[in-house]
């Protein structure tokens, strides 16, 4: 008695590539990764502990390390509970609000540079009065790092945080408050561990994005180094008199975009 043919179960990979599709994917895979190869060959390994040693790349390394972190903190205080907001609230013109926390995602990061200075600037919308009241000046100041990696990180953070409170169960939130729990006490007690995971990953994915960001930098915060020179404007800096080092600080940024896909394999990337 001949056996039937197997047939595949429903949802099973298939294994057969069409070729049509596997030259111009095999393709997208070598222009993705024909770039990082060679940042890796053309690495001077052998003067790479020098490179990463010297005082300017220390400084900029330093400097690059706490303002990524202050930007994630200041988006942490300020993107969870607008997070919160935008999932859990309904009011007029929830989708319009959304939609400008997520626009500096696509926005040119020198663009959102030359806002910041409109807003911020000593001659700005806010700036004038910080300045005029207070005497405080925010462009061209660490501050201004700050202020700059926090806008085009801190929608990262949103994004992931209200994500992850949209999947989680509004039930216990709610029986929480019918047991007497004000809201706020709901959100501290019960809320905030269930959405921890989604904020950890908001918060990785927001540090590595202010850690590599450039064009609002260089634009609202300026060039000075121990000041505002960051990782990312001393690669372009260094790129035109010293490769070596703009090779060793490439380096040291492919590695913390290593390791934050790495943190984030679980959250981000499905088992095959």
């Amino acid at each position: 008695m001949e056996s039937s043919p197997r047939r595949d179960r429903p949802g099973r990979r298939s294994r057969t590539v069409p070729v049509p599709l596997l030259v111009p994917a095999l393709i997208g895979l070598a222009f993705l990764l024909l770039p990082l190869i060679a940042l890796l060959v053309r690495a001077p390994w052998r003067s790479l502990p020098e490179q990463l040693t010297s005082p300017e790349v220390w400084e900029a390394l330093r400097l690059s390390l706490v303002c990524a972190t202050a930007a994630t903190g200041l988006s942490l205080v300020v993107g969870v509970p607008l997070a919160w907001l935008l999932a859990r609230t309904r009011f007029p013109g929830r989708g319009f609000v959304r939609a400008l926390v997520t626009l500096p995602l696509v926005l040119p990061p020198v663009v959102g540079g030359v806002a910041l200075l409109l807003a911020f600037g000593r001659n700005g919308v806010v700036g004038q009065w910080l300045d005029a009241w207070f005497g405080i000046t925010l462009p061209f100041t660490t501050t201004g790092v700050v202020l700059a990696e926090t806008f085009v990180a801190m929608p990262f953070l949103v994004i992931s945080v209200e994500g992850t409170l949209r999947a989680a169960d509004p039930r216990y939130e709610e029986a929480a408050t019918t047991l007497g729990a004000s809201r706020f006490t709901a959100f501290r007690r019960v809320t905030l561990p269930l959405i921890a995971p989604g904020i950890a990953a908001g918060a990785v994915l927001a540090w590595a994005r202010a850690l590599g960001e450039f064009g609002a930098t260089i634009t609202f915060a300026g060039n000075f180094p121990g000041r505002t020179q960051t990782m990312p404007l001393a690669v372009y800096l260094a790129l035109q008199n010293d490769p070596a080092a703009a090779i060793a600080l490439s380096l040291v940024l492919l590695a913390v975009s290593i390791a934050v896909l790495a943190a984030l394999r679980d959250r981000w990337m499905t088992a095959s």
